[in-house]
């Protein structure tokens, strides 16, 4: 009798767990049914894999994005390992283990509370990867849904030559990959209300290249009125890796790599895109060796097609001529750790020529203005010392202010000057007793991206829960997921009335601006004064403005 009650109460027990596990949510959109599954962790259900859009594909697969498919049936939007085609680096290969690399691959993700409230406000998440490599759901939003009871939405964009390749041509026109996330931000416009989300209230966040593209959209016409927020965490518009500098030359440089007769042609270099094999424009990541990827967003050409950038990023920031929105934006004390692994190879090459080093948004007249300008801001950096060991942090400090921290202050500045009021800067330095030292150091900091991994998930690029991490963090990671759940309800990190430190609007020069770290404190100075002025100079006399791919326009032209 005991035998038959305990198989009795397991099959039940067994029932009881497959229904929980078999939860479901049916929600129609436009396109039709959609049934999305109940999460085991959060209070919330997840709608995987919705195709939003469709990636073109043959000759035309570099062009802005067709409408996504419609069915009758309830789509089961079960998948979450579905991302673009890119070159999967080994250092991320275990974050990729059941990846389903396709080329139509323009897909949402949802994550919604379990409530019966309405109109709750949105985020949009634009994922990391220097535009390269990553997909929407490579860090995960779940804790920051469930604790601020909004709908999040992640998505895939198109991403190297399938996203950026930019001649200026009828079949590139450039900016495919920033055109998927346009694509996006209409369709969360037009079914976001049906999962329970406010259509009008919508904030759009990214970290890195997510973090560029959220500052582009903030600029270009196509997106205006589709989000009412922006949050930027380490990258910006103006950042060295935002912009092509030179896109044909770019685009030319690979082709030669596969020997290419006549790359210079405008006929023959648009047919080895249009004919290339998938292969052979997935097989690389397309970082080069210093700062830049090779394959990032653009200024267009007039060819007659919808534009999402017809300008540069620095020249509308000074027009002033795009919609203000509420912006949290901000960086971290030591972005430059990412480049440590480069530190051996680098620190010798600095020494002997350290005009190596110069960002590729520089331009001289001459090599021997190029060598003085290296020669003195190697000197602000190092002093006279050499770029060894002992002058680990001032490589950390160089390689911060070039990739992140500059470009942003200078935006911050030019989004201030224009009229934004509502501009809420930080820096994040905060690190936990798992965080090593820098090399050669008993110094920590806060690298890459390390603010995004304390509002989203579990912990860096693993699969580590939060329940295994330090005590401390966890505390840390709540204050702030209610921060940025503040900002995305409210427009304001820390609203009126909150316990939380007061935290006001910046001006132009980063003051005042929050220090989030062990503690969290209003600075009234400005942030990094001193190096900002002395790249303010640099920039002033040297900057290399992104080009159009103007060498195409008449052959494009003929096409019409």
């Amino acid at each position: 009798m005991a035998r038959l009650l305990l198989v009795l109460f397991l099959t039940a027990l067994y029932k009881s767990v497959l229904c929980e596990e078999q939860e479901s949510r049916i929600v129609q959109i436009s396109q039709g049914p959609v049934r999305g599954y109940k999460d085991h962790e959060e209070n919330l259900y997840t709608f995987f894999g919705i195709p939003y859009a469709t990636a073109p594909t043959g000759q035309d697969r570099y062009k802005a994005p067709l409408p996504g498919p419609s069915w009758l049936t309830p789509f089961d939007a079960d998948n979450d390992n579905i991302i673009c085609p890119q070159a999967i680096i080994p250092a991320f290969k275990h974050l990729y283990k059941n990846a389903d690399m396709r080329q139509n691959c323009l897909i949402a993700n949802v994550y919604v509370p379990d409530t019966v409230e309405k109109s709750l406000p949105v985020l949009v998440v634009v994922h990391g990867g220097g535009f390269q490599v990553g997909s929407g759901n490579l860090l995960k939003v779940k804790k920051l849904v469930a604790s601020n009871n909004i709908i999040a939405v992640t998505f895939n964009y198109r991403l190297g030559i399938h996203g950026f390749l930019c001649l200026g041509t009828q079949y590139a026109p450039g900016n495919a990959g920033m055109k998927d996330q346009v694509a996006l931000l209409k369709w969360v416009n037009e079914n976001i209300a049906n999962f329970g989300g406010n259509p009008n209230d919508v904030t759009i966040t990214g970290y890195s290249a997510g973090a560029v593209s959220v500052e582009l959209l903030m600029l270009s016409p196509l997106a205006k009125g589709l989000f009412n927020k922006a949050i930027a965490e380490s990258g910006g518009a103006l950042g060295v890796f935002a912009m092509q500098t030179d896109p044909l030359e770019n685009a030319k440089g690979f082709a030669k790599r596969f020997e290419i007769e006549h790359a210079d042609d405008a006929y023959a270099l648009e047919d080895f895109y249009k004919n290339a094999s998938f292969e052979t424009i997935t097989s690389d990541s397309f970082f080069s060796e210093m700062f830049s990827p090779l394959f990032t967003p653009c200024i267009e050409s007039e060819i007659g097609q919808e534009i999402f950038l017809a300008d540069s990023p620095i020249n509308i920031l000074k027009s002033g001529d795009y919609e203000k929105v509420p912006f949290l934006v901000g960086f971290n004390d030591k972005e430059g750790i990412s480049r440590i692994d480069s530190f051996e190879t680098w620190k010798n090459n600095m020494n002997q020529k350290f005009s190596d080093f110069l960002p590729p948004d520089l331009q001289f007249r001459n090599k021997a203005e190029e060598e003085l300008t290296a020669k003195d801001i190697k000197e602000f950096y190092f002093g006279d010392k050499k770029v060894d060991d002992d002058t680990i942090l001032s490589f950390v400090d160089f390689m911060s202010d070039v990739s992140f921290a500059y470009p942003i202050l200078k935006a911050v500045q030019l989004h201030a000057n224009a009229g934004n009021n509502k501009i809420f800067l930080y820096l994040y330095n905060y690190v936990d007793e798992l965080i090593p030292v820098v090399p050669h150091t008993d110094v920590k900091g806060a690298t890459h991206c390390a603010q995004t991994f304390g509002v989203f998930d579990g912990y860096m690029f693993s699969n580590d829960t939060e329940r295994d991490l330090p005590h401390d963090y966890k505390k840390h990671k709540v204050i702030l997921r209610q921060m940025w759940g503040n900002f995305i309800k409210t427009g304001a990190p820390v609203p009126e009335g909150s316990s939380l430190a007061t935290w006001p609007p910046t001006g132009a020069d980063g003051s005042p601006h929050m220090l989030l770290g062990q503690s969290i404190e209003l600075q009234d100075s400005a942030l990094l004064q001193e190096r900002r002025r002395m790249w303010d100079a640099v920039y002033s006399r040297h900057y290399r403005a992104p080009s159009q791919p103007q060498a195409f326009v008449l052959f494009s032209r003929n096409e019409l």
